[in-house]
């Protein structure tokens, strides 16, 4: 059974940083490219990120030079480090691979 858990979510002032995790169990992780979506209250759910298995990664717009995507394939865990965050990256975000496999999310809130 594959689980997706994310954690490392919470309360930041703008201009502050977060490190969001990915715990994957149930997949061979190492083989598997992970990706970050966020979804922010009203809006779609929107890409953020994606690393491959051997770390290459790619970044939306609206995240890149402030948010890096890295993995520990000894530890099955996929990080998203989050600096310079804005009021803009308020929403809950998940890690996702392939066929279909979500977590449950994680609260961001960038808020004085």
């Amino acid at each position: 059974q594959v689980q997706l858990v994310e954690s490392g979510g919470g309360l930041v002032q703008p201009g502050g940083s977060l490190r969001l995790s990915c715990a994957a169990s149930g997949i061979m992780f190492k083989t598997r490219t992970m990706d970050w979506y966020r979804q922010a209250p009203g809006k779609q759910r929107e890409w953020v990120g994606t690393i491959t298995p051997t770390s290459s990664t790619r970044y939306a717009d609206p995240v890149k030079g402030r948010f890096a995507i890295s993995r520990d394939n000894a530890k099955n865990t996929a990080y998203l480090q989050m600096d310079s965050l804005e009021p803009e990256d308020t929403a809950v975000y998940y890690c996702y691979t392939d066929s279909n496999y979500w977590g449950q999310g994680t609260q961001v809130t960038v808020s004085s």
